[in-house]
Order: C-alpha cells, then sequence, then structure tokens
C-alpha cells in the first residue's frame, strides 16, 4: 500500500529562491571542507582529525617509551569523544602519520604492520599497537597549561583543543596535502634543523624575506631522498609565492661488474612515489620496446631500496641511459608546492611564503609562551598564599590546634584570629598531623623563596617581548639540538644536482632518424609523410580544406608553430601523426586558443634570425632560439591585444625590409631601424590610415633585389633600382605596390 503525503499547513510554509539556498548549502559545505578537513592550521600543521588522534592518545598516557596499545582503542576513543567520522578514515591517518616513509618526522611509534613504499597496505586496527613519538610530545608541550584554546566536542560532553602548543615546526617540516572545495594545499616536508635556523634569523630580523630564508631552507627533504633538480632561481620563486613545484629524481649509483661491464642501482625514489609500480611501469615500457638502452630491469630490494638496472650493451653511456628513465618513469616526479593554510588563528585560508609560514609558527610559539607564562604565575601565588597560610599556623601551632579542638566552626575563627585568606583556612584545616613534623617549617621557607624568584623572573618576562622573544629562541635551538644534522632522523636526506644536458643525443637515440615532411592544412590539420616529398599535389584533404604550409624535417627534429595569438609552440617531430588519413588537429598537441590560427610553421634550426609583424603594423626582430616552447601553452613573444593579431614572420636574409599593406601600398627600409627584442609589442613597421600589415620580408641590398612568387608559383624578381620610389622609413606609409606584384598581397616566400 503506497504511503500518502500529507503536506504542511500553508502557514508552515517559507519561499526560499532555490539559488539563495543552494548559496547558502554549498558555502556551509564549502567552509566546513576547508576548515575542518582539508586545510592544515600554519600554527601547529595538523588537520583536525590529526590533532585529535593525538590529544586522544595523550588521554590514554601513550607518550613516548610507555608502552603502546592497540590501533583499535585508539580509534575507539578518538571517534567516540572527538571526530564522528568513519573509523577507516581515522586508522588511514593514524597510519600515515607512523610511516617513515610518508612523514619525514613521524608523529607516531607503530608497532606491526603499518604499510611500505610498494603501495601496501597496514594491517587492520585490530591488529596494530601505537604510541606517540618525541616530535609528537613536543607538539602538545604545554597543553596541561593553559597553553591553548580548548572548544566543546562535537556533542558537548567534553573539550578538544582548537589548535595544540607546536613545539616543533610540524607545518613545513611534515608538509601536508589536501583537497577542499575550490582550494587545494600541497606542502613537501622541509628539515626541521633548516627550518630552526631560518626562525631563529628571522626573530633576529622580522622583516626578512622568503629569498633570504634560503640560506638556511635551500629546499625540501624528502623522507624517501631523492635529487632536487630545480635551479635556485625556480625555488626562490615558489617560496616567495607559496606556489610552484619541485623537480625531484631518483638518487642512482654505478656499479661494476667486471670486464667493463656495470649496472646502474638506484637507491632512494622520488617522494609519494609506489615502488612496486614504478618497477612495473618500467617493466611494462621495456616490453614494449620502448627504452632501447635498458636489457632488464629487477627489485632486489629488502629493508633499503634497491632496484637494479642492466644497459643495452657495456658501451651505453650510464647518465644517457638514466635520462632516458627519468624522462618517462617516475624516476623523476614533480612534487607541487601551493602553502595554502589557515592564518589569523586558523580562521582565514590563504597561500603563504615561506617566511609568513615561520612567522605564523613564531608568533603562535610566543603567544603560548605568554599563556604558559601567565597560567605559571597564577599557579605561583596561588601555592605562595597556601605557604602562607603554614607558616603562620607553625608559628602558632598550639594555639592553631587549640581553636581546631575546642570551636565547632574553627575557620570562621582561624581567619579572623589570624588575619587568614579563605583559602589559607582551608589548607590549614586540611594539613594531614605528619606535615607537622620540626623540619617542614624549613622546608616551607625554601620553597617559598624558590617561587618568589621564580615569580619575579616570570614577572619580568611577562613585561618584556624582547625577552619573550629570547626565551621562544632557547626553546628553538633545543629543538634544533634534538633534530640536528648529527642525529640519525635530523640529517638532510635529499641533495641536490642539475640536469645533464643530453637533450640532442637523446632524442636520437631514443627516436630513430628519419625524414619526414610536415604538412599543415588551412583548418589546422597536422601529418607527417614519411621521406622528403617534393610534389604533393597528390595528398588529400578533408572537404574544404587544402594545404597551407609544408616543409622538410626530421623526425628528430623540433617543429616550430607561430599563433596568431604572438605565441609560439613547438612539437616534436616523432610525435605527429603519419602520413595515412588526413592528420589530427594541430590544437591536439598545443595549447591553441580557439579564435587564434596558424601564421607560419617551420623546422627549427638555430641560430636565425626573424621579424615578426602585427596586424597593426608593429614588430621587431628575434633570435630563433628565443621562438622555442617548454609547454603545451607556448611561449608568448610578440604582444598583440584583440582585435589586433599576429600575421606575419620573415627570415632576416639581408639589411633592408619590405611590408605591404591590405591597402596595396608597400614601404621598403634600413633593417637596423628595427630593434632586436626577446618579447613585446615591437615598433611601427608602416602606417596605415585603411586595412592592415598583409605580409613582410627582408633582402639584401647587394643582391639582385626583392624577390616574390606570382599567383602561378614564378619567382620574380625586382631590381633595387626599380625600388628608389618605395625607399624610405620605418613608420612611413608607402606607396602602392608595383603593377606587377600579386593581387593578394603576399610575397609568397616561406620559412624553411
Amino acid at each position: 500500500m503506497a504511503t500518502r503525503v500529507i503536506p504542511p499547513p500553508d502557514k508552515d510554509i517559507q519561499e526560499i529562491a532555490l539559488r539563495d539556498a543552494l548559496e547558502e548549502r554549498y558555502l556551509a559545505y564549502a567552509l566546513s571542507t576547508i576548515m575542518h578537513r582539508a586545510l592544515p592550521d600554519a600554527r601547529d600543521g595538523l588537520k583536525p582529525v590529526h590533532r585529535r588522534i593525538l590529544y586522544g592518545m595523550r588521554l590514554l598516557r601513550l607518550d613516548p617509551g610507555t608502552t603502546p596499545k592497540k590501533s583499535a582503542k585508539i580509534v575507539g576513543d578518538v571517534m567516540g569523544n572527538f571526530h564522528p567520522h568513519g573509523d577507516q578514515a581515522i586508522y588511514d591517518a593514524l597510519v600515515r602519520l607512523a610511516q617513515d616513509f610518508s612523514s619525514r618526522y613521524p608523529l607516531i611509534d607503530g608497532q606491526g604492520n603499518f604499510g611500505n613504499i610498494d603501495g601496501d597496505n597496514a594491517a587492520a586496527y585490530r591488529y596494530t599497537e601505537a604510541r606517540m613519538t618525541e616530535v609528537a610530545r613536543l607538539l602538545l608541550e604545554g597543553i596541561d597549561e593553559n597553553a591553548v584554546d580548548f572548544r566543546p566536542n562535537y556533542d558537548g560532553l567534553t573539550e578538544e583543543p582548537t589548535v595544540l602548543p607546536g613545539a616543533f615546526p610540524n607545518l613545513l617540516a611534515n608538509g601536508s596535502q589536501g583537497i577542499a572545495v575550490g582550494m587545494a594545499t600541497s606542502i613537501p616536508p622541509h628539515n626541521a634543523a633548516e627550518l630552526c635556523d631560518a626562525a631563529l634569523f628571522l626573530i633576529d630580523n622580522p622583516n626578512a624575506r622568503s629569498k633570504t630564508l634560503m640560506k638556511y631552507v635551500p629546499g625540501p627533504d624528502f623522507p624517501t631522498g631523492g635529487v632536487i633538480v630545480d635551479s635556485k632561481e625556480a625555488i626562490a620563486e615558489a617560496y616567495t609565492t607559496g606556489r610552484g613545484s619541485f623537480r625531484v629524481r631518483a638518487r642512482w649509483t654505478k656499479e661494476e661488474t667486471g670486464r667493463g661491464g656495470y649496472q646502474i642501482v638506484v637507491t632512494q625514489i622520488p617522494f609519494l612515489v609506489q615502488k612496486s609500480r614504478l618497477v612495473e611501469r618500467i617493466a611494462e615500457l621495456l616490453n614494449e620496446r620502448k627504452l632501447p638502452l635498458v636489457a632488464d630491469i629487477r627489485d632486489e630490494s629488502a629493508a633499503d631500496i634497491r632496484i637494479v638496472i642492466e644497459p643495452k650493451s657495456r658501451t651505453v653511456d650510464p647518465v644517457l641511459l638514466m635520462e632516458s628513465l627519468f624522462k618517462v618513469s617516475e624516476l623523476e616526479s614533480r612534487i607541487p608546492l601551493n602553502m595554502n593554510v589557515l592564518v589569523k588563528n586558523g580562521r582565514v585560508p590563504r597561500v603563504v611564503g615561506l617566511a609568513e609560514a615561520l612567522r605564523e609558527w613564531l608568533d603562535h610559539r610566543r603567544d603560548v609562551l605568554v599563556r604558559r607564562s601567565q597560567h605559571r604565575l597564577e599557579a605561583i601565588e596561588h601555592r605562595l598564599e597556601v605557604l602562607g597560610g603554614y607558616l603562620i599556623a607553625y608559628l602558632n601551632l598550639d594555639k592553631v590546634i587549640k581553636i581546631i579542638r575546642t570551636e565547632d566552626e574553627p575557620k570562621p575563627v582561624l581567619i579572623k584570629t589570624f588575619n587568614l585568606t579563605d583559602l589559607q583556612a582551608d589548607s590549614i584545616l586540611n594539613m594531614r598531623l605528619r606535615n607537622l613534623r620540626k623540619l617542614e617549617e624549613m622546608e616551607i621557607r625554601r620553597e617559598d623563596k624558590d617561587l618568589r624568584d621564580e615569580l619575579k623572573k616570570l614577572k619580568a618576562l611577562l613585561k618584556s617581548e624582547d625577552e619573550q622573544w629570547k626565551t621562544v629562541a632557547g626553546e628553538i635551538r633545543k629543538v634544533r639540538e634534538t633534530f640536528g644534522p648529527k642525529t640519525e632522523l635530523g640529517k638532510r636526506r635529499t641533495t641536490f644536482g642539475e640536469v645533464s644536458d643530453v637533450e640532442q643525443e637523446l632524442a636520437e637515440v631514443l627516436v630513430e632518424r628519419e625524414p619526414v615532411t610536415v604538412v599543415v592544412s588551412e583548418k589546422g590539420w597536422v601529418r607527417a609523410l614519411r621521406g622528403h616529398v617534393a610534389d604533393l599535389s597528390s595528398i588529400a584533404f578533408k572537404a574544404d580544406d587544402a594545404l597551407q604550409f609544408s616543409f622538410f624535417a626530421e623526425t628528430t627534429s623540433k617543429c616550430v608553430f607561430f599563433g596568431s595569438n604572438g605565441k609560439f609552440y613547438t612539437i616534436d617531430a616523432s610525435k605527429l601523426p603519419g602520413g595515412r588519413g588526413h592528420g589530427e588537429p594541430v590544437r591536439l598537441f598545443i595549447d591553441l586558443e580557439q579564435d587564434a590560427t596558424i601564421v607560419a610553421a617551420f623546422k627549427y634550426q638555430g641560430g636565425r634570425k626573424f621579424i615578426l609583424a602585427s596586424g597593426e603594423g608593429k614588430g621587431f626582430v628575434v633570435s630563433e632560439d628565443e621562438c622555442l616552447a617548454n609547454t603545451r601553452k607556448g611561449k608568448q613573444v610578440l604582444n598583440v591585444k584583440a582585435p589586433d593579431r599576429a600575421v606575419a614572420i620573415a627570415l632576416v636574409e639581408g639589411d633592408l625590409v619590405a611590408a605591404i599593406g591590405e591597402n596595396r601600398k608597400m614601404i621598403v627600409f634600413p633593417i637596423n631601424q628595427v630593434p632586436e627584442m626577446t618579447r613585446g609589442a615591437g615598433v611601427r613597421l608602416q602606417r596605415y590610415k585603411d586595412g592592415i600589415l598583409s605580409d613582410i620580408t627582408t633582402f639584401d641590398s647587394k643582391g639582385e633585389g626583392l624577390g616574390w612568387f606570382d599567383a602561378a608559383g614564378r619567382a620574380q624578381l625586382t631590381p633595387l633600382k626599380e625600388l628608389a620610389a618605395w625607399r624610405g622609413n620605418r613608420g612611413d606609409a608607402g606607396r602602392v605596390k608595383p603593377d606587377r606584384f600579386p593581387k593578394n598581397n603576399k610575397f609568397g616566400k616561406s620559412i624553411a
């Protein structure tokens, strides 16, 4: 029987716009994810689940050196008291804190199977045990001394800390990974001793910049080691902006096997790379014959990593072999940097640089010091008040005993007789008889003196900001000593290196060098025909499409495409589709905007110079080497603003420039009037009242003259003496073109 839905009375119905309801609910969800799940707090470097795990373990008294307890017990307590989410999510977070290949400074000391670098999962939580490490103890140090604020837990029955005291620079030392709504964080681990050195420098120089701190923090320090091959400039840019990446390679050595043979042994792999998957992927590439320099790979790892790679022959250069592997496998990996953290007491998500991240931690440490000192000061004042009552009792012991024995309500009588406070009277009445021995008075006086000396120091500390920073610096020096470079845990594991310049050799080794003819159609379809094909009349194209550019190249060549957006794009000829069919759209290989078109395509040769021009008639000379792009997004060289666009490029082959516009006017001027630049909008080449620039070329004044091609493709030549009427200066309007010049206003010359 179907259930009948009874609508609510009209008076209980509220009309809310769907857009408003969705915005409100989605914003609430986004804020919850950002603040309480994905982003770490800059002060202690922890997300809520990690903070709750450590605090729950403290309540279970799982300090370093104590007997560990079952992970199931820890997970159950954390889930029941603080983190009302899935038990597996809590256990996964606990496991990661215990893995020495995931955390640079593990916060949990795990016993049992906590997974491995091969990617195998940890055992179920009923089989493993855990306790805190010394690093975790430092993070919690002083939490019982009012060092941080507490808030009610999810059901209001107990309280949890909003942040940990954080005596260890955990945010940068252990790093953090997380994806929120509309933002993410990715912070690689660093060396704690180096962070402490940078923090001490920052205390003395509060306005120091991130680039300056690189003197102490040269880069990340991954738990799995490896070699960072980025330049110092790139690392400085990443630390300054808080965004970037680090290029990390595996560490390898060459082992001689006798009789001139050798093998490569990989001893460290990049951070967050699973070893088993890495070896399997290289083996797959080997089976697919994509590693012509490698004969075999095997994993001989035990406690340490040992991946053995055998070369195809003893004549293979080991550097070249490893470069070929770095290019196609996870032996080289990019570790992203996105220091998006919660700042301003954990309330505001923001991307920060190295200096600001350390400053947040230092300011927090000072706040913790002030709060702990204030807490200790109040405790001392309380104890001194109690001790004052004890001394009065000892000096008037017989009278105190008589009052207690004879009075029904001795407390008010004691207060009135000896002018005591309420606390002092209670302390005397609660005193044990064993404390009435003769020596107790001397011990009380000594304790009173020591506490008053400590009270004096605390008051001086709370009054002086300089003293506070000196104390913070002293605490940081102790941390540095504990985790210094001389300790096993503290010594740097990741080093720095440079990339070997074997790109051309590698291309020739990995790709068999063969002649090809690159064909680009008017609609932007590209293909590479085998061999150097001079006659392309028989080449088929899609309907309404035709040949636009073609040039000879080799499979090892780099093909350069110049777009109407002023960008140059680079594609390896070996990656272009073959001559069968119509090829593929060039946009599959480069990120060319939809409204942009290809202006020119040619083979990169190096050492040449080009003159570029926009529709407005502006341009400049650029070196061919400045036109190579390293990414799909291309390299911006000619700056153009819509509706203007790049329309022409010509090879510099002489000392004169000829420019012609759509208005059929042509101007010839010296090329030395055009500046050579690496990027920019350029200078005015020709002035137009109507229309835009159509084409541009160069020629030698000492040569035969200005060459061009007619509509039938025949080469034509205009001697220099016949060009006297068109000679002028850069920026002139020119005069109507010669009679024989093509109607399309194009010189018809090709760069290739």
